[in-house]
């Protein structure tokens, strides 16, 4: 794993990480983090993910997070769709990223799910946690984090791993939490994305249900395939982590891998 750096992308600098392929050096695993993560955030995850897989991976943390530049002006509506269409397309092509296979988790399932139905060429995709319309459950989950965060807790963790942890859990919290939020929904991309997609949702995900991948499972153009995980929050990757990387690995074997 090389040392972070910074890489100017869409007006911007990010905090990318590269890791290293050790036997398929043919494509890349691009990950792409939640709505208040970060490279550090993921911890090894990446890591783990690529031994087992033999691929190199790409790291960043997006704008407003982690070391990367820090969020100046509120979030629009439409900042999933910009991250999907503009800024990952430029990171990849200055990265010189030819075949992506990205795992996505919650806000960053979102980005990739319309990455790939934007007409973007992907390899294959897995979401953790992902968004395609907003629940109950999910302003609920973020009003409790809304909570956690103006009691302290929330806002010292984030601190371990965000340039400016204010601006970065307003960033996420203000714009999921505005009325005119309510009615963002990515469904319409859904019949568009061609390449195999793995959906992966725990049972006692505060932030969703599997109302979520139920509507991409109907509606996905591709292969698709999913894992429910029972004694799982919203972090597979963390409450579940053998099955979470034995899942992905099985399908990035079966999908993208020479045989």
């Amino acid at each position: 794993m090389t040392v972070p750096r910074g890489l100017q992308v869409d007006g911007h600098v990010l905090e990318v990480v590269r890791i290293a392929a050790r036997t398929h050096p043919e494509a890349t695993i691009v990950f792409l983090h939640e709505g208040i993560g970060s490279v550090s955030l993921w911890r090894d995850f990446p890591q783990q993910l690529c031994h087992r897989t033999g691929l190199a991976g790409l790291v960043y943390s997006r704008h407003g997070y982690g070391q990367s530049s820090v969020l100046i002006a509120p979030r629009q509506m439409n900042y999933m769709h910009h991250e999907a269409q503009v800024v990952l397309p430029e990171l990849l092509r200055l990265c010189g990223v030819e075949r992506a296979v990205i795992v996505g988790h919650s806000d960053g399932g979102s980005i990739g799910l319309l990455h790939a139905g934007s007409g973007h060429p992907v390899e294959a995709l897995a979401v953790l946690a992902p968004h395609v319309f907003v629940e109950a459950q999910s302003i609920a989950g973020i009003e409790s984090a809304r909570d956690l965060f103006a009691a302290g807790e929330l806002k010292a963790r984030l601190a371990r791993h965000h340039r400016d942890p204010e601006a970065t859990f307003r960033g996420w919290n203000d714009i999921w939490l505005s009325p005119a939020f309510r009615g963002w929904n990515i469904e319409a991309v859904l019949p568009a994305i061609r390449c195999p997609v793995l959906a992966i949702q725990g049972e006692d995900d505060n932030y969703g249900t599997m109302r979520q991948l139920e509507a991409i499972g109907r509606q996905t153009g591709g292969r698709y395939e999913e894992l429910r995980l029972s004694g799982c929050g919203h972090n597979p990757h963390r409450d579940q982590l053998e099955a979470t990387l034995a899942s992905i690995a099985r399908f990035i074997a079966r999908e993208v891998l020479p045989r």
